[in-house]
């Protein structure tokens, strides 16, 4: 099964509430991008947003300029449908980001959790690396959480790639500074944990 299918077929059979990734609120996602002080009109991206409800606790915070990128059309769909007529403020992108050419320096920040962990391969890591370079602007921020080392070895039938925050950063390379790290013990809705790690970088001016 090609992973597109994968995805398909998840967003397809289970409810939003019913996978292990579920947050009813993104508030750690939702912190660090206030925290990078971006304004308002700032175009954000979330790449790999799926059914999150990111993008609605952004609409809610003022934020005007969101695009919501995700390979299941399902679920861009599932989301479009929760937002009702808000859905028409955000602009929704069915992709996968390691073949999407994005605008150059089209966004001013860059969210991802859990997209990263899922690309094992360096072929993958490198063509993802590529779109980032070519799509934040200079000085702009990055925002990407992956499991920690302590995180689970595979989600959603699919192998990941566990992270400390320094191996994380050096994936993105001399381009990026890292500002700071956190942890997070995520609550499934199955009543397990899962440990991730979240990497705030700073895309350096040239």
């Amino acid at each position: 099964m090609q992973t597109k299918d994968h995805w398909e077929n998840v967003y397809a059979t289970r409810a939003p509430e019913a996978v292990s990734w579920y947050q009813a609120h993104a508030d750690l996602s939702l912190r660090l991008i206030q925290g990078t002080g971006v304004t308002a009109g700032a175009s954000i991206i979330d790449v790999g947003g799926g059914t999150s409800t990111l993008v609605d606790d952004l609409l809610a915070a003022g934020f005007t300029n969101v695009t919501v990128l995700d390979i299941s059309g399902s679920a861009l769909a599932e989301a479009k449908r929760r937002l009702g007529a808000s859905a028409t403020k955000v602009r929704w992108l069915e992709t996968d980001i390691t073949q999407e050419a994005l605008p150059i320096h089209g966004f001013a920040l860059w969210h991802d959790r859990a997209v990263f962990h899922f690309l094992t391969t360096p072929e993958d890591r490198a063509a993802y690396m590529q779109s980032v370079l070519r799509a934040v602007k200079p000085g702009g921020h990055v925002i990407v959480a992956t499991f920690a080392e302590n995180g689970p070895a595979q989600c959603s039938g699919l192998p990941v790639i566990r992270y400390r925050a320094d191996q994380l950063h050096s994936e993105f390379g001399g381009s990026f500074s890292l500002l700071r790290h956190e942890e997070e013990a995520h609550h499934t809705p199955f009543g397990t944990i899962q440990q991730f790690i979240y990497c705030y970088c700073r895309k350096v001016e040239s």
